[in-house]
Formats: C-alpha cells, structure tokens, sequence
C-alpha cells in the first residue's frame, strides 16, 4: 500500500510539473491580463471586434505557461508546432498580400479619382512615420528596427506586419500588436488632436460633393496605379500588387464572384489566422522588454504625429483654395490607414461627431446662399436651434450610424457632411 502511495505521489508530483499552474510567472499573468483587456475593449467598446479578439484570445494562447523543456511543441516558437506552422503565414509574409487583396477588393477610389488633391493629404500624414523613425533612432534602435517601428504611424497592421518581417524580425510581434492595438483606439487618439487643432468654423466647412465617376476610370486607376507606384517603388509589387489586383475584381464587373471571395470568406480566414498568430506571438518571454515598451510608447507619439501634420497641412492648403473650394480640415486624419475606423465613429455620437443635419436645414429653408460658408448660422437663422435640430443621438442604441435620422441620399453624399461640435 506503501509503494502505491509512493507511486501515486511521484507521478502527481510529475503531473504538476507539466502544468501550467507550476509554471506560470508574473508575466504570464500579466500578459493574459492584456489579453482580456483586448477582448473587453472588442466586445463591450466595440473597438475594432474582428481585430481585438482575435488577438486578444492569441494573446491567451500564446501565454498559456507550460514546460519549455517537456518537447510538447505547442508553442509558437516551437518547430513544427501548429501554432509554428500557422505564425509562417507572418513570419514569411505571405498574411498581408492577401489582407491587401481583399482590401483592394472593398475599396472605392471614387473620391480619390473626382479630386486627385486628397492625395497630398494621405501623404502629409505620413509624417509620423519619418517622425517616429527619427525618435527611434534616438532611442538606439538601429536603422533597420526604426524603419519598422516607424510604419506604426501609417495605422496599417498589415503594412507594418510585412515590413517588420523583412527589417526587424525579433521586433515584429511588439510592432504587430502596438499598430492593431493603436488601429483600434483611433477613435480615443484622434478626436481630441482633431479638436484642438480646429477651430467650430473649420469644422463645420462643408466640402463639394465628389463628382460622378465613371466605370472607364474606375477601371483604368488600379492598372496605372500599380503601373505608376510599382515602378517608382519596386519592393512596394507584393502589397501594392494585390491591392490593386483586388480593385479590379471589383471594379471590372465581370469578375464579381472572385471580388466577393477576396472580400469576404478570404479576407476574413486570413484576418482570423493573422490576428491569431500575432496574439499568439506575445509569449511573455519574448514580449515583455524594455524593447516592447519603447515600440509601444513610439507607436502613440507617431499617431500623434500622423493626425496633427494632416490636420495642420489641410489647414495651410486651404490658405491657396478658393472659397467654395475649401477642405475641412479634419478631414486631414485620413491619411492615417486607420480611417475606416474613424469613419465608423465619424457617423456616431461616440465623440460628439455627427452628420450635418443642418446644412440639410438650411438648403430646406432655401437660405442657403445668404450663409453659402457657414451653414450652422443659416439653420439657426431658420429658427431652428443647435439642440432641436439635432436629434439626440443618444438616444439611440447602440450608439453607431446615425444614418436613419438624414434624408435618404447618397452613400458619398452622406460621407461629406459632418463635423465633430
């Protein structure tokens, strides 16, 4: 009975050891505390679900401790593991083309083809790349880790996701996760910069609706895109080249089944292995650095960066505009590849950013030309205050698109009026 006992006990105590009770450390703990912020913030806050979650449970994966020395080959760092084999998909870049390519696939250029200019703005907000690359090297990251660290600031996880794996590999999972993590927060990160960078009558400009575009041209922009871009930038072709691959599907209209595909079931497979795989890449002895710290620290100040240059550049291009030609200049944010997200809160009552229903007013009472630049006087003027005007958006559950309280006009129509009060 005595052996027995002694059995039991020698193989329970091996047993513990291969638990992940016995081998878990303070930064485990903390990592699945992140872990469960992230899925917080996706479910209750609705920050960017279909990204959060999956990286938030990747992060769970990933820190789940076990012992390193046992040969289980469960963890992402291990060959041959499953989780090892799916990470490939990041570690040899193959995740962020066919991101690119359903994103080509959902993209519509028409703004962009009525009013070229909008280019200048998207690349005036690339200064919190070169700004955050700048600072990196200060900090003592060599040219290769800034350069990556330094595409945080476009806002784009799959951009920075490929960039990474060729430039800093050893950085990768900590860039991955501060660009989704600040791709998400756009909506707490930009609005006050937006604020205070503006003054109530640059926000409420009212910008000309974009002219119509024709299917010729929608055709002909990804061919000379990818043409134009590719050619000046040729290490661009493997993002650049998807996405204007996807555009065409679009945009060609006889190739509508494979445009659905890269725009729905693929793009979505992808995003789930990627956000996985990135979450998973966070094991908390790899992650927790003082490196780590810094990248995300970097990360915020380049957002920074990004929203204010495209703000501010909007601002001094307006000074060569005429009147009826002026840009809002919060329109200026959308440099930043993150705009999607911000466009979601741009019709909400998230941050006090609403539709334009007052220059709907104002166009009703047919006063528009007497307040042509400053429609919130011509509403008021038809006896119509700011509050009543204004149907309370709070009221609405939950609070997104707002959409129902306009008149039914059209999508880019709808897209041009509004402005953060």
């Amino acid at each position: 009975m005595g052996d027995f006992i002694n059995f039991l006990g020698n193989n329970l105590a091996d047993f513990w050891t291969y638990t992940g009770f016995a081998n878990a450390t303070v930064g485990h703990v903390v990592m699945i505390l992140v872990g469960l912020v992230f899925i917080y913030l996706a479910i209750a806050k609705e920050f960017e679900p279909m990204l959060l979650i999956p990286i938030g449970f990747g992060i769970l994966i990933g820190n789940i401790p076990f012992n390193m020395d046992a040969g289980l080959k469960v963890g992402i760092y291990e060959e041959g593991s499953v989780l090892n084999i799916l990470y490939q998909g990041v570690t040899s870049g193959w995740y962020p083309p066919l991101i690119f390519l359903g994103i080509g696939a959902m993209t519509d250029f028409s703004a962009l083809i009525s009013n070229p200019k909008l280019m200048l703005i998207g690349a005036a907000a690339q200064f919190g790349i070169f700004g955050a690359y700048m600072i990196a090297l200060e900090m003592g990251f060599d040219p290769m880790q800034a350069g990556a660290i330094g595409i945080i600031g476009g806002a784009d996880g799959p951009t920075a996701i490929f960039l990474s794996s060729k430039l800093a590999p050893n950085l990768m999972g900590a860039i991955a996760v501060s660009a989704y993590s600040y791709m998400a927060l756009v909506p707490v990160i930009q609005p006050p910069i937006m604020r205070l960078l503006t003054t109530k009558h640059e926000r409420v400009i009212r910008m000309k609706p974009p002219r119509a575009v024709s299917h010729t041209e929608k055709v002909i922009l990804p061919i000379i895109g990818l043409l134009l871009t590719c050619f000046l930038v040729p290490s661009g072709l493997p993002l650049l080249g998807m996405l204007f691959f996807g555009n065409l599907l679009k945009e060609s209209g006889v190739t509508r089944r494979l445009a659905n595909t890269a725009s729905g079931p693929l793009i979505d497979t992808i995003t789930i292995l990627l956000g996985l795989t990135v979450g998973a890449s966070t094991q908390a002895s790899e992650f927790l650095t003082l490196d780590s710290i810094k990248i995300f620290a970097l990360g915020a100040l380049s957002f920074v960066i990004a929203t204010a240059s495209g703000v501010i550049f909007v601002k001094i291009f307006n000074i060569f505009l005429k009147k009826g030609n002026k840009i809002n200049p919060l329109i200026g944010n959308a440099g930043v590849s993150a705009v999607p997200r911000l466009c979601t809160y741009l019709t909400s009552d998230w941050f006090g950013i609403r539709f334009d229903q007052l220059f709907a007013d104002a166009c009703y009472y047919n006063i528009q030309e007497k307040y042509p630049d400053d429609y919130l006087a011509a509403a008021k003027k038809a006896r119509r205050t700011e509050h009543t005007v204004l149907i309370s958006t709070k009221q609405l559950k939950p609070r997104r698109n707002i959409g129902r309280l306009i008149p039914p006009i059209s999508l880019s129509t709808v897209r041009m009026h509004w402005h953060i009060v």
